[in-house]
């Protein structure tokens, strides 16, 4: 019980709380749209960070479960009219079980190998969904509006979907938290220092690479759920989205891997500035500026290698010893 005392751990609870109620205070609906994305990419980064951060393992593939559980949810909606909180549970269930089989296979390769299987992964994932055709094959599934009826309508469904995702980022921080804390955890940490040395030390390396992997890959795929739920429609091409799985590394990169905080601060940080990007009327040339995000988002990994490899959060706690103890 005392690692719940913690003051890092409650420290982060209470930034994603308040980032949780600042757009049901406002009751504004842009105010509830921003909040949406900023939610989303925190638990994406926090979910990422178990395989990434505490296993040493770089997924370029992990919006795959986000698709997934996104097309597994939808489905369950749209074809056999189960309730949202089924469909999400079912979308989590379905990327998880996807994780397992993976991890059975690929988490044997290390390196730049396991990273590249992930993008094949992705890929062939993608190319199978967009010619199944019981998900609608390459134009995907879309919701009629009566099965938004019985959530009170569309507009009240999207406040529906913004409690849960709020709710479900909640949830990843207090998961994260008990693995990085958890025995477990430490086995985890051991594998990224040093994989063959964890094996020494009696740690069953295939079974918690595994399980990390599937701990990390439940949060997107009840993400994804709610996400296209909320859309109305769901395609290949969105559900699959290469680019989501770089920005989510590029999160945990600028606020720290392997820290509860720093993917918070992370997914924060890089979601404000996309915001600022997309919204900007600046030009480069005769090109806007917002068309240049995923250039920025390059060089912004690139300056975080070169300069604070460790992250923000990393760099303060290099910089500012006495606060150490907070920032986890």
């Amino acid at each position: 019980m005392k690692k719940w005392l913690h003051p890092g751990f409650w420290l982060v609870l209470f930034l994603v709380i308040v980032l949780g109620l600042w757009p049901v205070v406002q009751q504004d609906a842009a105010a509830r749209e921003v909040g949406f994305t900023i939610l989303l990419a925190v638990t994406m980064a926090v979910s990422l960070n178990i395989i990434m951060g505490y296993t040493g393992y770089v997924s370029f593939g992990h919006v795959v479960f986000y698709g997934l559980g996104g097309y597994v949810g939808m489905y369950l909606i749209d074809s056999t009219h189960l309730p949202l909180p089924v469909a999400v549970l079912g979308g989590g269930i379905a990327s998880a079980l996807l994780a397992f089989l993976l991890g059975k296979a690929i988490l044997r390769l290390r390196g730049a190998y396991f990273a590249l299987a992930t993008i094949g992964v992705n890929e062939a994932v993608r190319t199978f969904i967009a010619n199944f055709k019981p998900f609608g094959g390459p134009t995907g599934i879309e919701l009629q509006f009566s099965i938004y009826k019985p959530y009170g309508g569309p507009a009240q469904a999207l406040w529906l979907t913004y409690y849960a995702v709020a709710g479900i980022t909640i949830f990843a921080v207090i998961v994260s938290y008990y693995i990085k804390s958890s025995k477990f955890g430490l086995g985890l940490m051991s594998i990224r220092e040093d994989e063959d040395a964890a094996e020494v030390l009696g740690v069953v390396t295939p079974n918690a690479k595994t399980m990390a992997f599937v701990f990390s890959s439940f949060l997107p795929g009840m993400l994804g759920v709610l996400f296209f739920f909320k859309n109305g429609n769901v395609e290949p091409g969105d559900a699959f989205r290469l680019n989501f799985s770089i920005e989510s590394l590029v999160m945990i990169m600028l606020g720290g891997q392997g820290m509860l905080l720093g993917p918070v601060i992370g997914a924060l940080g890089y979601q404000r500035l996309r915001g600022i990007l997309l919204t900007s009327d600046a030009m480069i040339g005769n090109f806007p500026l917002k068309d240049f995000q995923l250039v920025i988002a390059g060089l912004l990994m690139l300056l975080i290698i070169l300069f604070i490899p460790a992250g923000l959060v990393g760099w303060l706690r290099q910089r500012f010893p006495r606060i150490r103890r907070i920032l986890i």
